[in-house]
């Protein structure tokens, strides 16, 4: 299937990519930057578009061109960078996914994937957060992507547009962070490996749901090839597992040979946001309609990631100062 990624470069794409590529799907990357060079192991000819989603008729005109069948729709600025810039981020996530949808619509692109994330809900929360809890996002990244949520129902509904979409936790990854306010884990895992000591900017008791990211792009891929009559919605919850920050040091510094110092200072802005988002998440209506069950728990994920942090740090220690 002639699959085009919006947002290649970032966390999500070149994974993605990489799984629709071992698939033997065709696909193509585009991105407002030039190709990364973590994108070095993809191959050479892949082919690699500079489009930014906010131009509508440059986006128009390139899928007039290459008339994908299946679009997923990555392409976001994250919740602390969104904070920093909100103007920035309505364009892009806003502007963006509308433009997206509607040149779908317009050069029948057969279905849309698109990623929504649980900074979608708001305080006063239940302990375990299901898909129809109303949503009262607090961060311009929130806003847009609860807007984008309904944008693709109002889509599928009015022109029969095939939009499915999945609610991410935090996405755990081998990866430099992309401004999002679960990078504290990742850099626990960074500078755990390369410095034995991190403060993280949250409290230890901080609790939100986490996945590894080998799990988030087996859901997109999934749910894209789920049969349509089984839907029973356009939006799915999925769950991994919800440990506390305190917890995710515990495991972290057990797992590396010397140990690691791990400290609290919680930094306002980005609690606030952290505290506003589900501790937990049912994703039954995906386990019911497509099958969805997540593979990997906390200790899993360390076992992994651990060496692939050292072979990060041992290519791109350069690009980790923070």
């Amino acid at each position: 299937m002639r699959t085009l990624v919006t947002g290649a470069g970032g966390q999500v794409g070149l994974d993605l990519i990489r799984a629709l590529l071992q698939r033997g799907d065709e696909v193509h990357a585009s991105d407002v930057a030039a190709r990364p060079s973590a994108a070095d192991d993809l191959p050479d000819d892949l082919p690699w578009h500079r489009l930014d989603v906010t131009d509508r008729e440059e986006l128009h005109a390139r899928f007039e061109e290459l008339r994908p069948e299946r679009v997923f729709h990555l392409a976001a600025i994250l919740s602390a960078r969104g904070e920093a810039d909100p103007a920035l981020t309505y364009h892009v996530n806003q502007g963006g996914t509308y433009n997206v949808l509607e040149v779908c619509r317009l050069t029948g692109v057969r279905q849309v994937v698109f990623t929504s994330t649980i900074a979608v809900f708001g305080p006063g929360l239940p302990e375990t957060v299901g898909d129809d809890v109303a949503l009262h996002p607090t961060t311009m990244y929130g806003v847009t992507k609860a807007a984008g949520e309904l944008l693709g129902e109002y889509y599928f509904a009015r022109y029969g547009l095939d939009v499915r979409g999945v609610r991410f936790p935090g996405l755990i990854s081998a990866s430099i962070p992309g401004g999002g306010s679960s990078d504290y884990v990742v850099f626990m895992y960074i500078d755990g490996v390369r410095k034995g000591a991190y403060e993280a900017f949250c409290r230890p008791d901080t609790r939100i749901p986490l996945m590894y990211m080998p799990d988030g792009v087996r859901a997109l891929l999934e749910l894209s090839d789920a049969e349509r009559s089984k839907l029973s919605r356009c939006i799915y919850n999925i769950a991994a597992f919800s440990p506390s920050a305190q917890d995710i040091a515990t495991n972290v510094a057990a797992a590396l040979p010397t140990g690691a110092d791990f400290s609290f200072v919680a930094d306002p802005a980005r609690q606030r946001i952290l505290d506003s988002w589900p501790s937990a998440l049912d994703d039954q209506n995906a386990r019911n309609d497509w099958g969805w069950a997540a593979r990997y728990d906390l200790p899993a994920m360390t076992k992994e990631l651990l060496p692939q942090i050292r072979a990060l740090l041992d290519s791109r220690a350069d690009a980790l100062d923070h």
